[in-house]
């Protein structure tokens, strides 16, 4: 699934491509992309038609498109999924395999919402006040109602490290589930997790109320670190699924410290990287760098 770089990168292209652009007329090709939108077809076709982007945003790995006409404000919120891709293609040009929803646009151009796997989808939501952004003024005002509950990750304006330490804190949990756990801390997935561990050099079993305000501290700063290194380069692609909105794969794989490394040396100390299950997924760490709670 794309974490926070991939997002972001999406976005940035959207943003590009997207702002000022009006939405003349939408098209669902199949049920599943708009599962999520409480309306169904038709009122996501009618609130589309004639609106105007206003914005393209992200929190964590949460994305929406804010549109607006005179009468009536929305964020169309994104799922990406696992395959879901946001592709900007000329009218008239040959669609994608497993296209599910197209946006004609009012300059020749569609947004086009293409799925494999069909877990992502498209639903048009309210917005709500952003408690987070309320302690920061140079945060936007709102925010959708359905990302309301989704912490600030490191790039918000509204993030405050002191109060993710705070929250990691009051957890008695492994490090890494907490990282992973999205009101805590936004846009980690399971790559940057063990990268962020990995640079950190703590095991991701460690449980988070024993560990130092300081250390935490790292752990965030090699968050943030890992998904900047990661954004300069589009993000990581394993596969074709993951592109940006021109069709491109991200490039930040071939630079992973940890994850996807089992059996290879560690480049820090080169002791042979080790893979542990972990909530049906793996984690990758380094045996001497980051020992296990139960060898120390």
């Amino acid at each position: 699934m794309p974490e926070l770089p991939e997002v972001e990168t999406v976005r940035i292209g959207l943003e590009t491509h997207l702002v000022g652009r009006v939405v003349a007329s939408t098209e669902v090709l199949h049920p599943r992309a708009i599962r999520r939108h409480l309306g169904g077809e038709p009122d996501l076709i009618g609130r589309l038609a004639g609106k105007q982007v206003t914005g393209v945003r992200r929190r964590g790995k949460y994305l929406w498109i804010d549109l607006a006409d005179s009468a009536d404000r929305a964020a169309l919120v994104v799922h990406l999924g696992m395959s879901g891709q946001m592709l900007i293609a000329r009218t008239g040009t040959p669609d994608h395999t497993h296209l599910r929803v197209r946006a004609v646009l009012d300059d020749e151009n569609e947004l086009r919402f293409v799925d494999q796997r069909t877990f992502g989808g498209w639903h048009l939501d309210d917005y709500t006040p952003d408690v987070y952004a309320l302690e920061n003024a140079a945060a936007p005002a709102d925010i959708p109602m359905s990302v309301a509950h989704i912490a600030t990750d490191p790039f918000d304006p509204a993030f405050d490290s002191g109060r993710v330490v705070d929250r990691m804190r009051a957890k008695h949990s492994e490090i890494k589930r907490v990282l992973l756990d999205q009101t805590v801390i936004s846009g980690v997935g399971n790559i940057y997790a063990d990268e962020a561990l990995w640079r950190a050099r703590l095991h991701g079993a460690r449980i988070a109320e024993t560990i130092s305000r300081k250390k935490l501290r790292e752990l965030i700063d090699a968050v943030t670190e890992v998904m900047a290194s990661a954004l300069k380069v589009g993000g990581t692609s394993f596969d074709a699924l993951y592109v940006n909105v021109n069709g491109q794969s991200g490039y930040f794989e071939r630079s992973l410290n940890a994850y996807g490394r089992a059996g290879e040396p560690c480049r820090r100390c080169g002791a042979i990287m080790r893979r542990e299950q972990f909530m049906n997924r793996s984690s990758f760490f380094c045996p001497r760098c980051q020992r296990p709670p139960s060898a120390r």
